[in-house]
């Protein structure tokens, strides 16, 4: 496999007079798991559709575990996996069914598919399920087996699309295990997703917001380098006053609703104290106030509100 798994340098993809993509640039190594993380419609699933050779790009490069997405791109697809936002699974057809049909899609000579069919059931953990139809399965199973699907032929690269979008959380959580089992065994895994807590499981997390990629790195390193200091819950009624009291203490940065209370980033030099003690000259005497670990949804607020100004 070469080190290199996705190379991408001012890949841009225009629909007539709207920017879907806009000169974006990155690199991902050969086992990673990538997070992409935007909101819907911010050029993420146009730029998988590009790096697979779907959409041909209005202008930049890509490469593709060494291969041209312009020019090579039917020797890219034998070697990547891709589950679709509507992954098509036939419903009619059996777990067994449906992994190998696809296993015969993906070119699987047909004396190794039985095997194989069975390799892929043991790690989706779908075992004892063979003869249930798709179409019964719950809304985690299903996902399982359409995961299951796009490894029916042993991919290098995998490109999941909102793989656990309209699932359980719980479900959500297992697939997260099965991502990490997948990448523990070689494979690169680039996953678009637009839930700001399952970017955290990511090793590397790419933010992007109106077809522009904002940044890409660790989730640590975003939250180091794109907010300018420190992270507070802040507890004050009522709530919406409080919050815009919070947006006139000085060093206050950035200030938004956190279900029942408020989340502030203010630059550095900030205490618990002087933050309370601003918020009671303001009106709110006995707020409370907590130093939090800053999360990606507030290095997305921060960056996203930075560009939107």
């Amino acid at each position: 496999m070469n080190e290199t798994a996705i190379e991408t340098r001012n890949l841009t993809k225009r629909f007539g007079d709207f920017v879907a993509v806009d000169r974006v640039s990155f690199t991902v190594r050969a086992g990673e798991v990538v997070g992409y993380l935007g909101p819907n419609g911010s050029g993420k699933t146009t730029t998988i559709r590009m790096l697979l050779g779907l959409l041909q790009p209005s202008d930049g490069e890509g490469r593709v575990l060494g291969y041209d997405i312009r020019r090579q791109a039917e020797s890219v697809r034998p070697l990547v996996g891709y589950m679709s936002q509507k992954f098509a699974l036939y419903e009619d057809l059996t777990v067994r069914e449906n992994l190998d049909f696809y296993a015969g899609v993906y070119g699987v000579p047909p004396r190794e598919r039985r095997d194989r069919v069975k390799e892929v059931q043991q790690l989706i953990g779908l075992n004892g399920r063979d003869d249930e139809r798709a179409g019964e399965l719950s809304g985690g199973w299903r996902q399982r087996l359409a995961l299951g699907c796009a490894l029916a032929h042993r991919p290098q690269l995998l490109f999941l699309d909102e793989p656990t979008s309209g699932v359980d959380p719980s479900a959500r959580r297992a697939f997260w295990d099965l991502i990490y089992d997948l990448a523990s065994r070689g494979t690169t895994v680039f996953v678009t997703t637009h839930y700001m807590d399952e970017a955290e499981h990511c090793g590397r997390v790419g933010i992007m917001f109106r077809g522009q990629l904002l940044a890409m790195d660790t989730p640590g390193g975003l939250k180091a380098t794109a907010l300018p200091g420190a992270a507070w819950d802040v507890i004050a009624s009522p709530l919406l006053e409080a919050l815009a009291a919070l947006h006139q203490v000085p060093g206050v940065v950035q200030a938004s609703l956190a279900g029942d209370r408020l989340r502030a980033i203010t630059a550095n030099g900030h205490t618990p104290e002087s933050i309370s003690s601003a918020l009671a000259g303001l009106g709110f005497a006995g707020a409370i106030v907590e130093r939090v670990e800053a999360t990606l949804e507030d290095v997305f607020i921060a960056l996203a509100g930075h560009r939107s100004g």
